[in-house]
């Protein structure tokens, strides 16, 4: 098999790997914090951080730009999410439908990203370099914003109005 269609079977696993460890995480309500849209795109980035640690074994030294595309996939899932939830509420009420829907086409998306960025000409060391920084700062503000997040409407519970796990109550 080629390096190419290697790489797109890992990045293809992946999709399912996200999107089902993500909808599991979902529905452990005891984990949850709230129902914000910060603490849904750990839905996303969670799963995409342990897959991206599975792969780095059997994909780093094969292709190239592996921490940016990891950093691309991440920043996709993060900017398609709320970008579509936003827009949707806007002219109609939640819709689970909606949510689960944009949910898998952000991890789809994601990961096309990733395969097209892992198979594509060497880019600078230094991209990787802050691309790998970037992803640790990003898992960094996962678990300080959830005790301490900022008072805008991304971290605020719709339903109760809480922000962060210090308020919530389960």
């Amino acid at each position: 098999m080629s390096e190419k269609k290697t790489v797109f079977w890992y990045e293809f696993a992946g999709m399912f790997f996200i999107i089902i460890l993500g909808s599991m995480l979902h529905f452990t309500f005891e984990l949850a914090v709230n129902e914000s849209v910060w603490e849904h795109l750990k839905l996303g980035f969670w799963p995409t951080l342990l897959y991206l640690i599975f792969e780095y074994r059997y994909l780093y030294k094969r292709t190239n730009n592996f921490f940016f595309a990891k950093a691309i996939c991440i920043c996709a899932i993060m900017l398609i999410i709320p970008t579509i939830f936003y827009s949707y509420t806007i002219f109609i009420e939640e819709n689970l439908i909606i949510d689960i829907s944009s949910f898998i086409f952000a991890i789809i998306i994601g990961q096309l990203f990733s395969y097209k960025l892992l198979t594509f000409r060497k880019l600078s060391d230094r991209l990787s370099l802050v691309s790998l920084v970037s992803i640790v700062v990003l898992a960094i503000a996962f678990v300080v914003f959830t005790f301490y997040p900022p008072q805008i409407t991304l971290f605020q519970d719709p339903i109760t109005g809480d922000y962060g796990i210090i308020n919530h109550s389960h």
